[in-house]
Order: C-alpha cells, then sequence, then structure tokens
C-alpha cells in the first residue's frame, strides 16, 4: 500500500496520512484486519519523519480506525468507528458546515453545492458498513 503526502500542502503531513489511510478504507483498498505498514517502512517509503507517522497512528488509533497489536504492527479495526453516535454525527456536522462555508467563499450556491456532492459520492462508491 502506497500512501502519497504533499510535502508543499500547507495541510500538516501527520494530517495527511490520516485522511489517505481513511481514504483508503472508505474506498475499500484497505478492509477491517489489513495490516498497516510499520511507522519505519511507512517513513522510508513516503521520505518522512517517522514521528511523524506515529503521531498519524496515534490520532487514527485514538479515532478507532486502527488497533495496535503489541509485537504484530498496526491494524484496520474490523468494526466501524469506536465514537459515539453523538460524536461521530458532530465532526460530519463539521465537515459539512466546513464544505458549505469553503463552497460560500468559492462563489457556490447551495444547488451547487449538493450537485458536487452527490456528484462525489456517486463516483465514490464506499463499502458497505457493519455498524450502521
Amino acid at each position: 500500500m502506497r500512501l502519497r503526502v504533499d510535502p508543499t500542502s500547507p495541510e500538516p503531513i501527520f494530517e495527511q496520512l490520516v485522511f489517505r489511510v481513511k481514504e483508503a478504507i472508505a474506498q475499500g483498498s484497505l478492509a477491517g484486519g489489513d495490516r498497516l505498514p510499520s511507522v519505519r517502512e511507512l517513513a522510508r517509503d513516503a521520505s518522512i519523519n517517522p514521528n511523524t507517522v506515529a503521531r498519524a497512528y496515534e490520532a487514527l488509533e485514538a479515532e478507532g480506525v486502527i488497533v495496535r497489536r503489541q509485537g504484530s504492527g498496526c491494524f484496520v479495526t474490523e468494526k466501524g468507528s469506536a465514537l459515539a453516535t453523538s460524536e461521530r454525527k458532530r465532526r460530519l456536522d463539521a465537515l459539512v458546515q466546513r464544505l458549505v462555508t469553503e463552497g460560500f467563499h468559492l462563489g457556490f450556491g447551495a444547488r451547487e453545492l449538493r450537485d458536487a456532492l452527490a456528484e462525489r459520492l456517486s463516483a465514490t462508491p464506499l463499502p458497505p458498513r457493519r455498524d450502521s
């Protein structure tokens, strides 16, 4: 598995890694039980600091996206997010609010935002969720 980061992006590298892992899961490239590269492997492959990879893995573990097994590595959790439903909804609302705000500042209206979201959802087949 190859996780790409953009060192010229204003988004911190560890946040890019967190997003790339989540994206790979959402797109079906990673599934529950799949092993992630070790911190050193990923740091070497992506030419980044191992501490950055460790920070991303810690964030993913805190969100319940991955689990660390002593001596075995990091694995994608078998079930969905361990976050409480209220926290998941709060985070989704914050994401939607950011989309609306950024879309407004780019000059898009409600219809264009709805169409763009619908288009993205249809272009990104999400695997079925067992926890929903």
